[in-house]
C-alpha cells in the first residue's frame, strides 16, 4: 500500500480518539479555588489587562504526564489492534464484528454518563471552582479499547488484501504515531475549552463521549 493510503487510514482511525482526548482534556481544566481567591483575582485582572499575554493553552507538570498517558494509550491500542486483527484473521473477528459497535457504545456511554452526572452535581451546587479530575487507569483503558475496535477490523482487511508483514510493521507504526500526535493535541484543545466552560466542562465532555459512541453504533448499523 502507498504511504498516503496508510496515512489516510491512520487519520480516519484516529478521529474518535482525538475527540475522546478533547473530552479528557476538559477534565484537566482548573480554576482558582477558595484558598487561592486572591491569587485568582489578581491573575484574572492581569489577564484582562494584558489579553495577549494569556497563553492559548497551559499544560504543565502533571497535566503533561496525563496528556502523554492518554496519547500513549490511544496510540498504543491503535497500533496493537491492527496487528491482532492481521494475525488472528477470521478466528475471533467474525464474532467481534457483530458486537463491536455495541461494545463501543456501552463503554463510551457509561464513561460519558458518569462525567455528566458529576458535572450536573457541580453545577447544581453552584460551585465557582472545580478541581482537575484524575483520569483513572480503568477509564483510560476502556476508552482506548472503545476507540480502537475499528483498527482491529482494519488489520483483518490488511490480511485479506495480502499486505506483506514487512509493510504491516510500518503501517501500524504510522497508525499509532498519528493517533498519538492527534490525541496529545486533543488533550490540549480540551484543556482550553474546559477552562472556558468551567464547571460545565464535564457535562460537555460526557456528551462528546456519548455522541462518539452513538456515531460508531450508527455507522456500523446503517453504513
Amino acid at each position: 500500500m502507498a504511504f498516503i493510503e496508510i496515512l489516510l487510514i491512520a487519520v480516519g482511525l484516529s478521529t474518535d480518539a482525538f475527540s475522546v482526548a478533547i473530552s479528557n482534556g476538559m477534565g484537566m481544566s482548573t480554576r482558582s479555588g477558595k484558598g487561592g481567591a486572591k491569587d485568582g483575582d489578581a491573575t484574572g485582572r492581569a489577564e484582562k489587562a494584558l489579553p495577549l499575554a494569556r497563553p492559548l493553552v497551559s499544560l504543565r507538570g502533571a497535566d503533561v504526564r496525563k496528556a502523554l498517558a492518554v496519547a500513549a494509550a490511544f496510540g498504543g491500542f491503535q497500533a496493537v489492534m491492527p496487528t491482532v486483527g492481521y494475525f488472528a484473521g477470521g478466528i475471533f473477528t467474525g464474532s467481534i464484528e457483530i458486537f463491536d459497535h455495541v461494545i463501543a457504545l456501552v463503554l463510551l456511554a457509561f464513561i460519558g454518563g458518569r462525567m455528566m452526572r458529576e458535572g450536573v452535581k457541580a453545577v447544581r451546587k453552584g460551585a465557582p471552582a472545580r478541581e482537575p479530575k484524575d483520569l483513572s487507569a480503568g477509564s483510560l483503558l476502556l476508552q482506548a479499547v472503545a476507540t480502537s475496535i475499528d483498527a482491529l477490523m482494519v488489520g483483518v482487511g490488511f490480511a485479506a488484501i495480502g499486505l506483506p508483514q514487512s509493510e504491516l510493521a510500518s503501517a501500524v507504526v504510522l497508525i499509532g504515531a498519528t493517533t498519538f500526535a492527534l490525541s496529545f493535541a486533543g488533550v490540549y484543545a480540551g484543556k482550553r475549552f474546559g477552562t472556558l466552560l468551567g464547571s460545565r466542562a464535564e457535562i460537555v465532555g460526557g456528551l462528546i463521549l456519548i455522541a462518539i459512541g452513538v456515531k460508531i453504533f450508527i455507522e456500523d448499523i446503517f453504513l
